[in-house]
């Protein structure tokens, strides 16, 4: 039986999303046309605008709807720091964050002389808010993970945010791993900051909840000061100019809404199917060690360290027995290098190249645990025989 534990990189897509955007598919009409047509596509594209600002707790209007987590992010990054008002030329970037952010930051390094000041991550991957705090005074902007894609650990994005509000420095927060798995609150976070610092922007994904591919968003301020990366119509505020995808915001508010509806008892499932592969692992594979919080951290996501045993090739010993896993982040599948996460974490380049990460989502069960469980000790042993050899 073929077993998915990669929902961090995909999750299937839900029956209901699927059967929202194939309804609003048969809607003919550009949303920016006045006539009818258009008009009824534009009623399609604002009820679901209305409804995921609902589920991110924010206005319609700060809904910016994207291609998905890594445009969101670019725009976030790229806007604030073009629209930064004075000579500020610092970005505060923790260690640890995804590549979406770190080849943007750099981008804006190599090519915009931004500073970069980084914020070691403790030792289960967590961004020390006090730390964070301290790097902020003069930054042009800042960025936080609230949850690490790869190891799953939460961090504290009310205390990230309020940091930031006391500095006065806008701050975007990454929640793509984070959301439908834990609370995501908009307004809540940002708090009473000043305009245009604080808590500004936060980029969110469908393809990680059951929405489709191709579809994200970006939560902006009303009040923010942000460039746009693309030009033309003047859509969405003129942040994302484009003919906008009414099907994939509607499949998009769908599958929002049924995660966050699902979340809590969702959690209770996941966490404890998590805990029983993580005892299991821990009990039937000799020296296998558990990375990120053992508390703070997203319901679905085991990750481990397996000395001596090479990533890549366990990976491609469980896929031979059904077991679909990763080695990290999807973004950087297929590449070679060791986990910059685990890096982070003060472990050597030996071991970053010894992980494996396990996603739970809506599919997975009870079997899937017992599959993994009775394939993953064989294959440690063969791709340790392998790295000895």
């Amino acid at each position: 039986m073929a077993v998915y534990l990669d929902h961090a990189a995909t999750t299937p897509l839900r029956p209901e999303a699927r059967e929202a955007w194939l309804a609003a598919t048969e809607a003919v009409g550009n949303p920016s046309s006045i006539h009818g047509a258009g008009q009824h596509a534009r009623r399609l594209l604002e009820d679901a605008r209305e409804r995921l600002a609902e589920v991110l707790d924010c206005d319609p209007i700060e809904v910016i709807l994207t291609s998905g987590g890594t445009e969101s992010i670019n725009l976030a990054l790229k806007g604030l720091w073009w629209e930064r008002g004075d000579d500020r030329d610092a970005v505060v970037l923790p260690d640890g964050e995804h590549h979406a952010t770190l080849d943007t930051v750099e981008w804006l390094h190599a090519h915009e002389g931004a500073h970069l000041r980084g914020v070691a991550l403790d030792g289960v991957g967590r961004i020390p808010a006090e730390a964070f705090a301290a790097t902020l005074p003069g930054a042009a902007l800042a960025t936080a993970l609230v949850a690490n894609n790869e190891i799953g650990t939460v961090n504290d994005a009310p205390a990230l945010s309020a940091a930031a509000a006391d500095a006065g420095v806008p701050l975007h927060l990454d929640a793509v791993a984070a959301f439908g798995h834990v609370p995501v609150r908009y307004a809540a976070w940002r708090g009473g900051g000043a305009s245009g610092s604080g808590l500004v922007a936060l980029s969110v994904s469908a393809h990680k909840i059951g929405g489709p591919v191709g579809v994200g968003a970006l939560v902006v301020s009303r009040h923010a000061g942000i460039a746009a990366l693309q030009h033309g119509g003047g859509q969405q505020r003129g942040l994302r100019s484009g003919t906008q995808d009414v099907a994939g915001a509607a499949a998009f508010a769908v599958a929002a809404e049924l995660a966050e509806r699902e979340r809590e008892s969702e959690s209770v499932r996941l966490a404890a199917l998590r805990d029983r592969l993580t005892a299991g692992i821990v009990d039937l594979v000799p020296g296998a060690v558990p990375l990120g919080d053992p508390q703070h951290r997203l319901p679905g996501n085991a990750h481990f360290l397996f000395p001596g045993a090479w990533g890549e090739t366990l990976l491609f010993l469980l896929d031979q027995r059904g077991i679909s896993v990763s080695t990290g982040s999807a973004c950087q599948a297929g590449v070679p290098e060791p986990s910059h996460v685990v890096l982070a974490l003060g472990r050597t380049d030996a071991e970053a190249r010894q992980v494996l990460r396990f996603t739970l989502g809506a599919t997975s069960s009870e079997a899937d645990v017992d599959a993994v469980l009775r394939e993953l000790p064989a294959a440690v042993e063969r791709a340790r025989s392998a790295s000895r050899s």
